[in-house]
């Protein structure tokens, strides 16, 4: 058996620390530098956040990207521009970031909840049809933790009901379906460059699109809905300052720079994890390659715990011995989203577009098994993380079997 857990006071399997995020060189010094001398620091008169507003689409297969302040606006204003009204319906899963669900309600719609798949943690086409009704306008598929949603039958289901498709696309930077970046696959696409994420610039996000149409609304709403070819005070549409600074384009075009050979790495060291931990009694890593995903993103390594292979130990638990030994683990979402206060008792504010055609909603009666299962067993690890050596992901096996091996020594860790 290996030596006593580091958490009970044994010895770290690891001292040295993981890669930290944000990367940053002279050349995003120089372009801050740049920009801040050029007196020029909003993109309406500058030209740094259209250089990465296309350099981006490119990299993702996109034709047309309207970059914003964050992930959250991109979402809420992407439902907008695919004509939202007041109590239209929106199918989202529960395990993701609030922002999937809030900027429904925010768009004055109603998110309904539909489970996830229990190899992937993405939403679940089977479930998907049942959830439809007839004020049912968009699906919102997450590409979560950076593995593409199966796309194909989830666009099958929307072209047979005339629903739009909002990828959110705040963990995929570079993830691909069948061969192609996400993001353009669907009606369009959202990202967030929040600070965490695989490309970044403190914050901020962007719109994908390859309809003309949708890109041009994207585009009026982000800039106090005016139009291509108007007047500075002349608003056609209901939108507001959502607009990048020149700061945040220019930064984001020295990350995207490296965002491809990040991505790559990242994926070689999650496909070795994968073979590695799935070796170790008790550990299940995420499906990969079932459904038509190509290349993972991982803004998260993600898999599944057995507490019961573990001695009974929680995974909360099992998290905090991985962590003690030098590799940073923690649990996932606690809880589905329809559990969070604010859909559990409809703290929806002035958006009260739901009690027109669902006033019955009761989100406390709402039960995703998957999800709730999922709320209890993933474990996470951070994309900074896989962008170490192979000797760096050895020390996260070993890490890991050494909790396992020590599994006894668990049931006192609180």
């Amino acid at each position: 058996m290996a030596s006593k857990l580091a958490i009970q006071g044994g010895t770290k399997v690891r001292t040295k620390p993981y890669p930290k995020w944000p990367m940053a060189g002279k050349e995003e010094e120089d372009a801050l530098i740049r920009v801040l001398r050029s007196g020029t620091w909003g993109c309406t008169q500058g030209s740094e956040v259209g250089k990465f507003e296309a350099a981006f689409a490119k990299y993702q297969d996109a034709k047309h990207g309207i970059a914003v302040v964050n992930g959250t606006v991109s979402l809420r204003l992407a439902l907008m521009a695919s004509g939202i009204q007041a109590g239209d319906e929106v199918i989202v899963p529960p395990y993701t970031f609030l922002a999937t669900a809030s900027s429904v309600v925010e768009a004055n719609g109603t998110p309904v909840f539909v489970d996830i798949h229990p190899d992937t943690y993405n939403l679940d086409p089977d479930k998907i049809e049942a959830a439809i009704t007839p004020r049912t306008r968009a699906i919102i598929p997450v590409h979560v933790a950076g593995l593409a949603a199966d796309m194909d039958r989830i666009l099958a289901i929307a072209r047979r009901r005339n629903l739009t498709v909002i990828e959110d696309c705040a963990h995929a930077h570079g993830a691909t379906y069948k061969g192609r970046k996400v993001g353009a696959i669907g009606d369009m696409g959202s990202f967030s460059f929040q600070s965490s994420k695989n490309l970044t610039s403190g914050e901020g996000g962007i719109i994908l699109s390859d309809n003309d149409t949708v890109a041009a609304m994207c585009r009026s709403l982000h800039n106090c809905g005016r139009v291509e070819g108007g007047t500075w005070y002349g608003h056609r549409n209901p939108g507001g300052n959502y607009r990048m600074t020149e700061f945040q384009g220019a930064l984001l075009s020295c990350q995207l720079v490296r965002l491809e050979e990040q991505a790559v790495t990242r994926d070689a060291n999650g496909l070795y994890l994968d073979k590695k931990l799935a070796e170790i009694p008790g550990l299940q890593p995420m499906a990969r390659g079932r459904f038509g995903e190509t290349r993972h993103a991982y803004h998260l390594y993600m898999f599944r715990y057995d507490p019961d292979t573990f001695g009974g130990a929680t995974r909360e638990a099992f998290c905090k011995a991985v962590s003690a030994e030098g590799v940073p683990c923690c649990g996932g979402y606690p809880v589905p989203l329809y559990r969070q206060p604010l859909f559990a008792e409809k703290h929806f504010g002035p958006f009260t577009g739901y009690r027109s055609t669902r006033p019955e909603m009761d989100y406390a009666n709402v039960s995703c098994p998957v999800c709730e299962q999922a709320c209890k067993a993933a474990c996470w690890i951070t994309q900074s993380v896989l962008l170490g050596s192979r000797a760096d992901m050895d020390d996260i096996v070993a890490a890991v079997a050494k909790v396992y091996e020590n599994r006894a020594e668990l049931a006192s860790v609180r």
